[in-house]
């Protein structure tokens, strides 16, 4: 039940998306820095885990399993990814095979962490709240929590 919840939330972004279609997107670059405090708790969770991961200037941490080719998309791109999002628990909360999304639709750290790699690639991003959902309890994801996605970017549409 928790997942109809939240694929009906991305039904609605989808679709508000489409509304606007006609708007061109313009934001190139993503500059939202995650705050010192969430920052700390992150990198003590990558640390007490021993995952071998990367620091973002922005507050992110991320791993690259695999670069992928071509050219990377950029906050204004639509993707097709296969991904899985998990709790620091690993409880997972959603997941999907072959979904399509228009970046600047979607939460910072994505839009952040998904132009890292090409198509092809396949990336683990763990982000802060205030990278995903902050301080709003989403469908299944209690309000500031830690956030883990596997993403295999398929292709940029």
């Amino acid at each position: 039940m928790k997942k109809y919840g939240f694929i009906l939330l991305l039904c609605a972004l989808f679709l508000g998306g489409c509304q606007q279609a006609d708007t061109p997107c313009t934001q190139t670059t993503v500059t939202t820095e995650a705050p010192l405090e969430e920052v700390s708790t992150l990198k003590q969770y990558i640390e007490t885990n021993n995952i071998n991961a990367t620091a973002d200037k922005r507050g992110f941490y991320y791993s690259v399993q695999k670069a992928g080719s071509g050219t990377k998309p950029t906050v204004c791109s639509s993707v097709t990814v296969n991904y899985a999002g998990k709790l620091t628990n690993g409880e997972e909360f959603d997941s999907g095979r072959g979904v399509s999304f228009g970046l600047n639709q979607l939460i910072v750290g994505w839009q952040e962490g998904i132009p890292l790699v090409a198509p092809g690639g396949s990336i683990t991003l763990y982000l802060p709240p205030s990278l995903a959902y902050g301080s709003q309890e989403q469908n299944g994801i209690p309000a500031n929590s830690i956030l883990v996605f596997t993403i295999d970017l398929i292709k940029v549409n």
